[in-house]
């Protein structure tokens, strides 16, 4: 048998080697040519040669992903499955109530299809003002029987049995009496449980447990007893200033915030917005039921003689001035200050006043805090 019949027939790989060999040998300087090639040419041949021996399992497996696709909802059905997501609902096995509340189940699911809705222009800009003065929505402070003169709280503060010449002595008296400025203390230090400085807004709303001690102010106008000490001190100073302050809105309870917020989602779902843009815009305009201040009796919106306006204009009026510059000496702070917007999420209110008691009014006062700012800073 001759050698050559013995010699073994090379494979591709090795031909490519020999190829390859025989050309560095000859072009010495073009070596690296021929090392490329053989890199190419053997990693392009296994690649092929996997996908050929493997031809069967891929096959299924395209197969299997053209049923996918041909089957899901992103594309062109190109069979009938017969699969319905629809519940074969039956209400003849229902009696009585039960059947009431599926039959009006089906019948919301079946309303339920996407459609364009046309929104009252008219409700959105009237949500774009109320957005911006949320007090003044609320408050109905041009009703007489919600506001109250230092001389109407002195006079529903006096026996019943006094007279109108009480009431003017007790007027007269106050005009003579000091109230001494607060000291500046260095270092202060804040209790989170102490009732004065608790904070309220929608991230921290009414705690469960709070509990408000109410004091009448004149006639159903009420607040937290504990204030109304100061809010006359403050009331008689600015008398003494020639300022007349005219209180409105002070504590409003759960009931009636919870309607005026219902009763402003209606009228913007009335308007064709759906159920969660009504309660968005409506939070915006009304504050949400257990985040407002005036739940628990200590803040009060306070108005002038010739101003009974709740917006912006009132800061530049002889009262709002002078509630900016002396409010803080007798534990009130105006509690949505100008430029903290972003901290409040309440546009500014110069008529907005909150009581937090005299050295913490005096620390937001000297270091041009808001609440939330103090909390983060001298609260433990």
């Amino acid at each position: 048998m001759n050698a050559s019949n013995l010699q073994r027939k090379l494979s591709h790989k090795e031909k490519i080697i020999f190829n390859v060999q025989k050309f560095n040998r000859k072009h010495k300087a073009l070596s690296f040519l021929g090392l490329a090639y053989a890199i190419i040419s053997i990693t392009g041949y296994n690649f092929l040669f996997y996908f050929y021996s493997n031809a069967k399992r891929f096959i299924s497996l395209a197969c299997i992903l053209l049923f996918f696709v041909s089957s899901s909802s992103f594309s062109y059905p190109a069979m009938s499955l017969n699969i319905s997501f629809e519940s074969d609902m039956n209400i003849d096995g229902y009696t009585g109530d039960s059947a009431g509340e599926l039959s009006e189940l089906i019948d919301y699911e079946s309303q339920a299809e996407l459609s364009m809705t046309t929104v009252d222009e008219a409700i959105i800009e009237e949500a774009r003002e109320e957005s911006v003065n949320p007090d003044a929505t609320e408050a109905e402070h041009t009703i007489s029987e919600n506001k109250a003169t230092l001389s109407e709280i002195l006079a529903a503060t006096t026996n019943a049995s006094d007279d109108e010449e009480s009431v003017n002595e007790a007027l007269s008296e106050s005009t003579d009496e000091e109230v001494p400025l607060s000291v500046a203390i260095p270092e202060y230090s804040f209790s989170s449980d102490d009732w004065q400085i608790i904070l309220v807004n929608k991230q921290h709303p009414i705690p469960d447990d709070y509990e408000v001690s109410l004091g009448a102010i004149n006639g159903s106008m009420k607040c937290d007893e504990r204030i109304i000490s100061p809010l006359l001190e403050m009331m008689r100073a600015a008398s003494r200033d020639g300022v007349g302050l005219i209180i409105c809105s002070p504590y409003r309870d759960m009931e009636r915030q919870t309607m005026l917020f219902t009763n402003k989602v209606d009228r913007y779902m009335n308007g064709g917005m759906s159920y969660m843009d009504a309660y968005n815009l409506a939070s915006q305009a009304v504050t949400v039921p257990g985040s407002s201040e005036h739940q628990i009796g200590l803040a009060i919106d306070i108005i002038c003689d010739g101003y009974s306006s709740l917006d912006e204009g009132f800061a530049d009026t002889k009262a709002g001035k002078w509630l900016a510059e002396n409010s803080y000496k007798y534990g009130f702070i105006l509690r949505y200050p100008l430029g903290k917007e972003d901290i409040t999420s309440i546009e500014f209110e110069p008529w907005h006043f909150r009581y937090v008691g005299v050295d913490a009014a005096t620390v937001m006062y000297e270091n041009g805090m808001c609440l939330e700012e103090f909390w983060s800073t001298y609260v433990n």
